[in-house]
């Protein structure tokens, strides 16, 4: 297990105005309101094709667990209209000295045609400025290592954490670890049941 501590991520205000250098409009990302509900799902419906309607149905039940458990959940404007999402939500570690509350960021999702322009990644870090406001230790996510690396996370397995599932490529299992990490928080990542209810863990085989 490596003995340095993670580099602290810059830290995000509330509502932040963002030039990209690959973007020339400007985007503001602000929390999600009941108003901008339909057009989040419609996002991830676009956003994920033939998976759009799974994605969105695991919206709802996680929009209530953000509520109860400090979770995060924004948006991003551009001209005034939702164009990504970003949810985070709490998730446990089981560690060998106790449980640890940590945090899984998904579903994210920007429509294609505003993809490739940054939005994603400012998502991701305004996301996960939250949580390390609020003095969470890490946050996991099942993704892209070529795309999520570069935004300082790394694979999960060689530094201390076991998958919840088998059926998660081990590349794809990925962390986070904030300045409140330690190094003795180790172990097995748990989801929560919403993301067992909806079967939205890793890959099913599709033989």
């Amino acid at each position: 297990m490596p003995s340095q501590r993670p580099r602290p991520l810059a830290r995000g205000s509330e509502v932040l105005a963002t030039t990209c250098r690959r973007y020339r409009g400007r985007m503001r990302i602000r929390s999600e309101t009941a108003r901008d509900q339909a057009a989040v799902e419609a996002v991830h419906r676009v956003a994920f094709g033939d998976h759009g309607h799974a994605v969105a149905a695991l919206l709802r039940p996680l929009r209530r667990r953000a509520r109860t458990r400090r979770g995060v959940s924004l948006v991003v404007e551009t001209d005034g209209r939702v164009v990504g999402h970003v949810m985070v939500t709490h998730a446990w570690l089981d560690a060998p000295r106790r449980i640890v509350d940590v945090h899984v960021l998904s579903p994210l999702a920007v429509l294609p045609s505003h993809q490739g322009r940054g939005i994603g990644g400012a998502l991701v870090h305004a996301g996960v400025a939250r949580i390390e406001r609020r003095g969470g230790p890490a946050v996991f996510l099942e993704g892209s290592p070529a795309y999520y690396s570069r935004l300082g996370f790394e694979a999960a397995s060689p530094v201390g954490f076991r998958s919840p599932s088998l059926r998660i490529p081990d590349a794809a299992f990925q962390v986070l670890r904030l300045p409140a990490w330690e190094g003795w928080m180790t172990g097995t990542l748990v989801y929560p049941d919403v993301f067992w209810e909806l079967d939205a863990v890793g890959l099913r085989d599709p033989a």
